[in-house]
């Protein structure tokens, strides 16, 4: 039978266990991401869709197989996604120019930008609400963690095994 893994690093360890780390932070991540979502109820529009509105914004013209591609998601439903958006007058579909008239691309609406900016400042509200509550000492030591945190999601993909062995840890 396998030792155990620690929750926190023992006296003699060379340094924190990043499974322990990530048992911690995952959850407290979640929740994060959960509360902020509910922060965009009012606006009408699904995270989902949020995210597809934003990656329209930062890609001006982009059609729905690169956008589904970039999402990593399928065309039909990035399309199902996009004539919601467009229904509510938030996303522009235009036609290609000459030689090639076929191809549509996507434009964020005046409506749609303001939307963007209602949901970043409801979400920055929320978060900036939580973080006065803490201590000056707490809140120092939250963004010192921003930059690592930001790093994560430039990491490249974990192998698919070591996935797996992290996977059967937590349990």
């Amino acid at each position: 039978m396998p030792a155990p893994i620690p929750s926190s690093p023992t006296p003699d360890a060379a340094g924190p266990d990043p499974l322990a780390v990530a048992n911690r932070l995952r959850p407290v991540l979640l929740h994060i991401s959960r509360h902020m979502r509910r922060e965009i109820d009012s606006l009408g529009v699904t995270p989902g869709q949020l995210s597809l509105l934003g990656a329209v914004r930062d890609r001006p013209g982009v059609g729905i197989s690169e956008l589904a591609a970039r999402e990593r998601t399928s065309a039909p439903t990035v399309c199902a996604h996009i004539d919601r958006l467009e229904a509510g007058g938030l996303v522009a579909r235009t036609r290609g120019e000459v030689p090639d008239r076929r191809r549509v691309g996507l434009s964020v609406t005046d409506e749609g930008a303001r939307v963007l900016l209602a949901a970043r400042s409801l979400r920055t509200a929320w978060l900036a609400t939580r973080l006065r509550a803490l201590s000056e000492e707490e809140l120092r030591l939250v963004g010192d963690a921003v930059e690592p945190l930001r790093l994560l999601l430039e990491a490249p993909a974990p192998v698919r095994s070591r996935v797996g062995e992290a996977a059967a840890a937590a349990r």
